[in-house]
């Protein structure tokens, strides 16, 4: 069975995530904060599929907490072929107003765990070979007023996913975002974010989790870099 390692899947588009590759037929290894959630989750899907799903409570704004999180995790006879960083924020509010923990936070959440969880996860794949599917915004090429933070984070995020394809690809690693246009997920429930989008034009947990299985279950020989996905109309 290949195995899918997704962060931030207890709830949203990680969530959906794990279950759609769970209905495909994969192992899971699962992160985020809320460990009932996980567990729960985790629980619903060896019984629904009768998989192998781990899991592992790992806040990523606690960059300490990440490395021996993802070691307790790849430790338990599971080694991903595909890992999916797919955990992140987002902020509204003026960028030169914004407080500097906020800051910090959102590049902490968005950028650096992801270049821990890589730095954690991907040397473990490099003997079988694997795919690192990198969750961006088209936020990474357009500036949105208010959204400037997540503009920055998700902009390096598409570059460091750039850089990685090109070092890793002696190691058998290749490495894509997957941009996406706006999502109706719980990502707009955060207390951080102050919006008022008609959520029902935009696209759906369902269609960006088949877009992460279409990705992942590409040839080895090929790579989709970028696969932008948006919603066709009423929202940006």
């Amino acid at each position: 069975m290949p195995t899918a390692l997704i962060t931030g899947a207890s709830r949203g588009i990680g969530r959906r995530a794990a279950e759609v590759f769970s209905s495909r037929g994969w192992d899971l290894l699962l992160t985020a904060r809320n460990r009932d959630q996980l567990q729960s989750l985790a629980a619903e899907l060896r019984q629904q599929d009768g998989h192998s799903v781990e899991v592992e409570s790992i806040d990523f704004t606690e960059s300490q907490t990440i490395a021996p999180g993802l070691e307790s995790l790849t430790s338990r006879g599971q080694i991903p072929s595909v890992l999916v960083n797919n955990a992140g924020a987002a902020y509204t509010g003026e960028l030169l107003e914004m407080p500097l923990d906020t800051w910090l936070w959102i590049l902490q959440l968005n950028l650096t765990s992801v270049m821990q969880v890589c730095s954690a996860v991907v040397p473990t794949m490099r003997a079988a070979g694997g795919l690192v599917i990198n969750v961006s915004s088209h936020a990474a090429r357009n500036a949105f007023p208010q959204w400037g933070a997540y503009c920055v984070t998700k902009a390096a995020l598409e570059r460091f996913t750039r850089c990685l394809a090109e070092e890793e690809r002696p190691n058998g690693i290749r490495a894509c975002t997957l941009t996406l246009g706006s999502v109706d997920s719980s990502l707009w429930d955060e207390k951080t974010v102050q919006s008022d989008f008609d959520r029902h034009a935009m696209l759906s947990t369902d269609q960006v989790a088949n877009a992460l299985v279409h990705l992942a279950e590409q040839p080895t020989n090929q790579v989709i870099e970028d696969f932008t996905l948006m919603p066709a109309t009423g929202a940006f």
